[in-house]
Order: C-alpha cells, then sequence, then structure tokens
C-alpha cells in the first residue's frame, strides 16, 4: 500500500537526519570536483583497502598479544589519538604547505597561496561546525539547569519545556555523530581538499602528517609481541601511506605531467 511504501513519520525523520549529516559532510570532498581529471577509482579503492587493512591488523595484534590495561586501555588510547591529531594537524598542517608553496617554482607561488582558501574552508567547516553544535548544546543545558530546572517557568512549562530542548539536544548530538563520522573519512581521503592547492600536496601532506603523528604516539610505547611485531605495528601504518603516496605521485608524474616543479598545476 501507498502508507506502506512512503513509511512512518519517524523512520522519515532518522532517515532525513541522517541524510542531511551525511551530505554535509559530503560537501566537504568538493575538491574532488575541481580535480576531476586527475581523480581514480583504483586510487579511491587502495585508500579504502588500506584503511581495512590496518583495523584488521590492530585487533589481530590485540587478539593475539593483547595490551596493558585491557580494551579500556585501547578505548582510553583511541581517544587520546583523536584529540591528539587536530593538534598535530593545526601545528603540522601549515608547516607542510609552507613547505610545498616554496619547493614550488617561484613564478607558481602566488597562485598556489591564492588556492588555500579552499582547504581553509574546509577546515573551517570540519571543526567550526561541530564547536558550534557543541557550543549550543552547552548552552542549552546551561539554560535547562540554571532556569527551567528549578520550576521558573512554571510546574506544567518548565518540565515541558525541559523535555522539548533535552530532545532536540538528543538530535543535534546524533547528527553530529553521524556527521564526524561521514566527514572524517572524507577529508582523510581529500587531505581537507589540499589537492585544489596543487594536486601533488595530498599525498605529500598526509605521508608527512601520518608519520608525524605516529612519532608523538611512540610515547604510548609499542604494543606487546615479539620484537619483529612491534616494529611491524609501528611501522606498518605510516609505511603503507607512503607506498599509496608514492604510487599515486607516480600516476600524477606519468600520466598526467603533474611535477611541483616543472609542470604548473594550473
Amino acid at each position: 500500500m501507498a502508507g506502506d511504501e512512503a513509511g512512518t513519520p519517524g523512520e522519515g525523520c532518522i532517515a532525513s537526519l541522517f541524510t542531511s549529516a551525511r551530505s554535509a559532510a559530503h560537501w566537504l570532498g568538493f575538491g574532488r570536483e575541481l580535480l576531476a581529471e586527475y581523480d581514480s577509482e583504483g586510487l579511491r579503492f587502495l585508500q579504502g583497502f588500506r584503511a581495512f587493512l590496518g583495523t584488521v591488523a590492530t585487533f589481530a595484534l590485540i587478539w593475539t598479544y593483547g595490551v596493558d590495561g585491557g580494551w579500556s586501555s585501547v578505548l582510553e588510547d583511541g581517544l587520546t589519538k583523536l584529540f591528539m591529531a587536530p593538534l598535530v594537524l593545526i601545528v603540522a598542517g601549515p608547516l607542510v604547505i609552507t613547505g610545498f608553496i616554496f619547493y614550488a617554482p617561484k613564478e607558481t607561488r602566488p597562485w598556489l597561496r591564492g588556492q588555500l582558501k579552499f582547504p581553509l574552508m574546509t577546515v573551517g567547516a570540519y571543526l567550526g561546525l561541530p564547536l558550534l553544535i557543541l557550543s549550543g548544546t552547552a548552552g542549552m543545558w546551561w539554560l535547562i539547569f540554571t532556569y527551567i530546572s528549578e520550576w521558573k517557568f512554571g510546574l506544567i512549562v518548565g518540565p515541558l519545556l525541559s523535555l522539548f530542548l533535552s530532545f532536540w539536544l538528543a538530535v543535534g548530538l546524533i547528527w553530529l555523530a553521524v556527521f564526524l563520522f561521514f566527514a572524517s573519512g572524507v577529508v582523510a581521503r581529500t587531505a581537507f581538499n589540499t589537492g585544489v592547492v596543487h594536486p601533488m600536496l595530498p599525498a605529500v601532506f598526509t605521508t608527512l602528517v601520518v608519520w608525524t603523528l605516529n612519532a608523538v604516539s611512540l610515547g604510548d610505547g609499542l604494543p606487546n609481541g615479539p620484537l619483529y611485531v612491534k616494529i611491524a605495528a609501528f611501522l606498518g601504518g605510516p609505511l603503507s601511506v607512503t607506498a599509496l603516496s608514492a604510487w599515486e605521485l607516480y600516476v600524477l608524474r606519468t600520466r598526467h605531467g603533474v611535477r611541483i616543479r616543472g609542470v604548473s598545476a594550473a
């Protein structure tokens, strides 16, 4: 029946919530449209395959050799890296991009600097939108606990308003979680749309940032297991990223004639 095909209003609202969050996240990948001539299905497949292998390898190591502190330690370590990654990007990212631009031919540097607005837009949306939502959430919670919870709006209006605001708080946080889930994958693949500055910049940017993050994470120590397993666990991720980036640079150079010095990205 037509009513069954349309679904219930609740299902439609949930679907709209997830769809809008996913659409907002996918917008962050606008750099792929600007670099359509350099896009590669094979490259996207390898990037996804590398991420899958990295996840499988991590769980295999934990299952076989365990970790100090158990799975709770894994969660704490993951949360630490989650907050550490943006700090590394904030410090290392501008240094990598600045070095890349200075390495490029002098006549192309003004054009490259002009294109920096696109990565800045991506970073601003990726970090700014969550901060905006979280700030609004904190403000609404303050409003609920400071005024509404003390029944300053009346015995009936207060609880109803509190329930209404709490519902929209939950909706906003769910939307943010879905957005970050999809957006993290988009910005990882596009390296915050740095390819709009130069097609080769994402590969260089990703490689250097991954090695930097790995070096910072070394302070937590290596995983349990034999020495060769520890070394493989520590170097496996950065080396796979480096190999993939080297292949990407090779394809751009041989198939499209793109070079950092020589052929301009314009």
